[in-house]
């Protein structure tokens, strides 16, 4: 199998790996750089649990992405926030705060995934209506919460004027 060489930024750090072409992006976060934040629930795309930010050179902000389905090779020159980059100088950001406040989180496996989700929305829309949160949540499945206290929570971050989150 062929390794290739690819840099990448993940949560403002640059990053030097060589990688297996069929590596995923989930795999280098957890197995190689010991970002064990974003979570390994089913690596089929199906419960948001590995979401991260993606942002491919070109692009003006990075998009939710399941890692689990990204090739790490596809990474190279981009840049990458996991659930460890949403904090900043020991200060939750506004989203982790408002969620544990409003306890949106039990089991805390999908919390990671759901954090990042809820970033990128109140990064391109700050005020967001319940149904613009419901449907940016889609693609992250909770088995604890029924999601009424996510959605408070996200909610209250929203009112609150979280900032903008890390570029990625």
């Amino acid at each position: 199998m062929s390794l290739h060489h690819i840099t990448l930024t993940i949560n403002g750090a640059v990053e030097r790996a060589t990688v297996p072409a069929n590596l995923t992006l989930l795999q280098l976060l957890r197995e190689t750089l010991a970002l064990t934040g974003t979570k390994n629930g089913c690596a089929a795309g199906e419960c948001g649990a590995c979401t991260v930010l993606l942002a491919l050179p070109g692009a003006e902000r990075g998009e939710p992405v399941n890692s689990c389905m990204v090739l790490a090779v596809e990474c190279d020159g981009a840049a990458v926030v996991t659930v460890e980059g949403l904090a900043h100088d020991h200060q939750l950001d506004p989203v982790q705060q408002a969620l544990l406040e409003a306890g949106g989180v039990q089991c805390g496996f999908c919390t990671p995934g759901v954090l990042i989700s809820a970033r990128a929305l109140l990064d391109r829309n700050p005020r967001p209506s319940e149904a613009e949160i419901r449907e940016a949540l889609v693609g992250n499945l909770c088995r604890c919460t029924g999601y009424l206290r996510i959605i408070a929570g996200i909610q209250a971050a929203a009112q609150l004027g979280a900032p903008a989150g890390p570029a990625a």
